[in-house]
């Protein structure tokens, strides 16, 4: 329980010269006007650009036109991020230099995200695209539609995966409306967690047995049980698997429940018994 594999169809020296006897720090207190004020870390100061010529002939140094010095800190503005996931508001505006034209449409998820029913929306690719300008990444605009539906594909797995981590208690509460929901997540892409630690330190041992690539990416959503209260937190390691022979791309989900709190630690124990069941009944069965 917790993983499966799916694919997807739609990257001087000083001078010894004797002096009178003094301590060599400086016990006089500092002005008041000398006592640094907290301030910005970064030099406001208008930066002189050199414009001496590779020969060292040296000319007078020329400040750089005003308008081009700028703090890279924007004190003005702050960019508010969405407590439900971390992600500031996506615009649907076209990204300077975008060339195509992307969809901006948004498709509804299966997730649900409140006791009312409502579910979870997944991004455009116009706002996929420009979260991705926003980190940094160069993609090729015609594969953004792609990347989006394998994106939906994956998460709609996990939640598929979770479900199979919760109680049945919580799963037969699903006709009176009030089944679990994901209430919040958080994507930590470059963050191992403890488990994948173990795993990549397994393959660097035994590399013919455990993958050695480490996950792409990592979520950690927390799922609210509306008939306790209780909020458990899930760990999502996504994996990369050797493409179909037609090409397809595979991936693997580790999905579970992370041991950090009580209802985390019973849901996992739970899901070590039935696994354990599962295996002595296919042996008897054998």
């Amino acid at each position: 329980m917790g993983q499966t594999t799916s694919t997807s169809s739609p990257s001087p020296s000083s001078s010894l010269e004797a002096k009178s006897a003094q301590c060599s720090v400086q016990h006089s207190p500092l002005p008041p006007s000398q006592n640094p004020a907290p301030k910005c870390p970064v030099d406001h100061n208008p930066l002189a650009s050199s414009s001496t010529s590779a020969s060292g002939s040296g000319s007078t140094p020329s400040p750089r036109p005003s308008s081009l010095v700028k703090c890279p800190i924007d004190h003005e503005k702050s960019e508010t991020l969405n407590p439900l996931n971390q992600m500031p508001t996506l615009a649907q505006e076209r990204a300077p230099g975008q060339e195509a034209e992307l969809p901006l449409d948004r498709e509804v998820s299966s997730i649900p995200r409140a006791s009312d029913s409502s579910k979870w929306e997944y991004p455009s690719a116009q706002q996929f695209y420009n979260a991705l300008v926003r980190k940094g990444w160069e993609t090729p605009e015609e594969h953004v539609q792609t990347m989006v539906d394998i994106h939906n594909f994956l998460n709609e797995e996990a939640w598929q995966e979770i479900l199979k981590w919760e109680p049945p208690s919580y799963l037969l509460a699903l006709a009176r409306n009030s089944d679990p929901y994901l209430a919040k997540f958080k994507g930590k892409p470059g963050q191992l967690s403890p488990k994948a630690r173990v795993l990549m330190f397994a393959g660097w041992l035994l590399p013919s047995r455990f993958n050695t690539e480490p996950p792409f990416d990592r979520h950690d959503w927390i799922v609210h049980r509306p008939q306790t209260g209780e909020e458990v937190r899930y760990i999502i390691d996504y994996y990369s698997a050797p493409p179909l022979p037609d090409g397809s791309p595979v991936f693997s989900l580790d999905v579970r429940p992370a041991l950090d709190s009580v209802a985390g630690v019973q849901a996992r124990v739970s899901g070590w018994k039935g696994v354990w069941a599962d295996a002595t009944t296919r042996e008897n069965k054998a």
